[in-house]
């Protein structure tokens, strides 16, 4: 044989390869709007920088016929590229090869670039678009599936994973995306479920279509398991890349400073007038967010789930910041079961991977009910607690209205550790708002009176109250502030703690690993 009849063969391999399921099972995939599994990773990655492994891999199943149903590559697309110029491994479920059902040899690709994503410090990132397993290759598929399992939480915390949800993603599959940083759905295309509606139907009798159950609304309003939902694909790949810029390669690097316009020094003069001093009045937080990053680039995680906690990445002076804020607009910013768990998740991956966390208190207390109580609030709200208390990297704490009870102690306070602890002038530390704690403190003298004598001698002890404990500076007495600034200093002076705490190291005692109240 030559060495042109050689390539030929190459040439021949390849070109097959690259039909994956074949030409109508492609063109079916586009008649329902979505991209190929190659398609996908042309369009996620920098232009010509994708570099695939195992391009002719086959399965070796001789059960059911399937000798004689091959793809080479065995339905997955896997290998190395660049975002943003930035290495990183991906891997792609190709729906045209049997469904995207998961095999051996599947799992075996998916392994393999995972084991290299980890040894090479680079974040991962899986495209899903599967039926679940190859029910041709038995158990071999559920082994398959453990073995991503395991990969998934061996790289939990040294490199970020995220899943990016294209299509179906059900039963045994879902686990591995759930264990990822980040999930990115797609509206109408993509669903996430452990049991289908026809079972759930046949079980417990309720009837659901896939998308109430397991839609991108569902998993990113209801259940929280998603952190994105994407309007079609093109965007899901966009803000892919953005998510991207924010974060490290891995858990051995820190986000190099980045260029930006925003002069550090800004004033922000319209903060003066977006925090009402009335601390029953509500006022959007991401106003203030949007007003003192750089450019107002704020990409918020979670958008759509407890919406009375906001989550999200950005820049402060071109270094890259974990933003964690109570939410007025929304049940004025109370704590409760979903905004405590979303939280503590996402300053565990901030801690993760040295994003330093800045938090905005505004907050008065947990939310009250049976609801609360039945569900779990005690345990849920301590995860909170002890993600904060946990963090090593740089916190910086802005208390920009009120802190009252446990609430105060939980979001970021001196007494758990936060570095710098800053507030505005009518910030409000307190154990309760100022009526609350007069009915309690003085309801004997309170008894006796009726009518306007009543309402008087309470105003009267309120603003008494106000006066000693409802201001910032009986905290910054005993130390629990660093600093009280003005809120049109708000960017500077938070650009200006970041950088002095750059080089922050916390030694903590040796162990395996706490025992965080899953």
């Amino acid at each position: 044989m030559t060495t042109c009849d050689k390539k030929s063969i190459l040439e021949e391999k390849i070109n097959l390869s690259a039909l994956g399921g074949g030409e109508a099972r492609i063109q079916k995939q586009h008649d329902q709007g979505k991209y190929t599994a190659r398609e996908r990773i042309e369009k996620l990655l920098d232009p010509g920088s994708f570099m695939e492994f195992d391009k002719f891999v086959t399965h070796r199943c001789h059960e059911f016929g399937m000798n004689d149903k091959k793809f080479l590559g065995d339905g997955v697309i896997t290998g190395i590229g660049k975002i943003n110029g930035e290495q990183v491994a991906v891997f792609s479920q190709d729906f045209t090869c049997w469904g995207g059902a998961l095999g051996a040899a599947f799992a075996k690709k998916i392994c393999k670039v995972m084991d290299f994503a980890l040894n090479n410090r680079i974040p991962v990132i899986g495209i899903n678009d599967s039926g679940g397993a190859r029910i041709q290759e038995g158990v071999d598929s559920l082994a398959g599936y453990a073995e991503i399992f395991y990969r998934n939480v061996k790289c939990s915390g040294v490199i970020p994973q995220i899943s990016l949800i294209m299509g179906p993603c059900a039963g045994g599959a879902v686990y591995s995306p759930a264990i990822t940083d980040f999930i990115f759905m797609v509206d109408q295309t993509s669903y996430m479920f452990v049991t289908g509606p026809e079972v759930i139907k046949t079980v417990t009798h309720e009837e659901v279509t896939k998308e109430d159950l397991g839609g991108a609304k569902a998993h990113n309003e209801k259940s929280g398991v998603a952190h994105f939902m994407c309007k079609d694909e093109d965007d899901c790949f966009e803000r892919t890349r953005e998510l991207l810029s924010f974060l490290p390669n891995s858990n051995f690097t820190k986000v190099e400073r980045k260029n930006t316009s925003d002069r550090i020094d800004r004033k922000n003069t319209k903060l003066d007038a977006l925090v009402p001093s009335n601390s029953k009045k509500p006022y959007d937080m991401k106003e203030l967010i949007l007003e003192i990053v750089d450019n107002s680039h704020f990409l918020e995680v979670q958008p759509m789930y407890a919406k009375n906690i906001l989550c999200g990445f950005s820049t402060l002076g071109g270094d890259s910041v974990g933003i964690i804020a109570n939410q007025p607009n929304f049940l004025a910013g109370v704590l409760d079961i979903e905004s405590s768990m979303k939280a503590a998740r996402f300053i565990r991956f901030c801690d993760s991977f040295e994003i330093p966390i800045i938090t905005l208190v505004d907050v008065p207390g947990f939310l009250p009910g049976t609801v609360q109580e039945y569900g779990g609030i005690i345990k849920h709200g301590s995860k909170l607690l002890y993600a904060f208390s946990e963090a090593t990297v740089p916190m910086i704490t802005l208390i920009t209205r009120k802190a009252y009870g446990g609430a105060y102690d939980v979001m970021a306070s001196k007494h758990i550790r936060s570095d710098i602890n800053l507030a505005y002038p009518n910030a409000e530390i307190a154990v309760m708002g100022a009526e609350g704690a007069v009915k309690i403190i003085f309801r004997n003298e309170l008894k006796g009176l009726s009518g306007q004598d009543f309402e008087n001698k309470k105003n009267e002890l309120i603003k008494d109250y106000e006066e000693k404990f409802n201001n910032p500076y009986k905290a910054a007495e005993l130390g629990y502030l660093d600093e009280i600034i003005f809120p049109e200093d708000t960017r500077k002076k938070l650009i200006q703690y970041l950088r002095s705490l750059s080089n922050k190291k916390v030694h903590r005692p040796k162990r395996k690993h706490g025992n965080i109240q899953l």
